[in-house]
């Protein structure tokens, strides 16, 4: 561990955690940019998923300033974030076999769509068949997980399989099983979660590629503009209305 406070401590594992993701994901990052840029070339939507608080990742990349407009969150009741009562329902929520094909068969997604999941572990029933199912149905997916937890935990899907095992792309956020970077012999826990600054890092990277990648290719990007400097909801209406049939959070 670092010398300093903790909250030094905590800022040099983040810090040293989104150089290792810049130095090792970089080529995963362009390829998934790519496919998101293809996606919407194409005239595919784009989802993206997370369940408890891998959903905040998922969140960040919807209805967002600066942010693709044609993003949309694949939303399971229950399991989406924290404000369920009582929260270990999300948890629980996550080992259900079969909830993933229920809300895949009354989702908007289709083929030639593309859908983000994120979890870290990767190793529930509901992020594992959210992929297959998305898969079976001739949708893309790219997964942001720690491929760690795949070799030092077991799955708890009954395929034995993990999030990575159903993914086109899969972005490895190199967070260390537990989720947390902190450890102190007065403290009985390991603590300070990093996952959250690493994940959220990762897609906005990944998104800001995908934005050059369509300026590049002569198609101007559908961003969002922040709805408090002076023309910004002017601008989303427009986008809005441009996109209205691949945006599902307006309607």
């Amino acid at each position: 561990m670092s010398d300093g406070t903790p909250a030094d401590q905590f800022l040099d594992a983040a810090i040293g955690l989104l150089r290792r993701v810049k130095e090792e994901e970089s080529q995963t990052v362009t390829a998934a940019a790519t496919l998101l840029a293809d996606t919407v070339e194409a005239g595919g939507r784009l989802f993206a998923f997370g369940a408890g608080h891998s959903s905040l990742a998922a969140q960040d990349v919807v209805y967002r300033a600066g942010g693709l407009a044609l993003m949309n969150l694949l939303a399971v009741p229950g399991a989406v974030g924290v404000d369920v009562v009582p929260a270990t329902l999300g948890s629980a929520l996550e080992r259900v076999d079969g909830l993933a094909t229920a809300v895949l068969g009354t989702s908007p997604l289709r083929a030639g769509d593309t859908l983000v999941i994120i979890s870290l572990s990767g190793r529930n029933a509901l992020p594992v068949e959210m992929a297959a199912g998305a898969r079976a149905l001739g949708a893309k997916v790219v997964g942001v997980t720690s491929v760690a937890y795949a070799t030092e935990t077991t799955s708890r899907h009954s395929s034995g399989t993990f999030l990575k095992d159903h993914c086109d792309i899969v972005l490895d956020s190199k967070i260390a099983v537990g989720d947390a970077e902190l450890a102190l012999d007065t403290v009985p826990a390991p603590f300070a979660p990093a996952s959250t600054v690493v994940t959220t890092a990762l897609l906005q990277a990944v998104m800001a590629t995908a934005a050059a990648l369509l300026a590049d290719r002569g198609i101007e990007p559908p961003l969002l503009r922040s709805g408090n400097v002076d023309g910004g909801h002017d601008w989303n209406r427009h986008v809005f209305e441009q996109y209205r049939d691949r945006i599902f959070y307006q309607h």
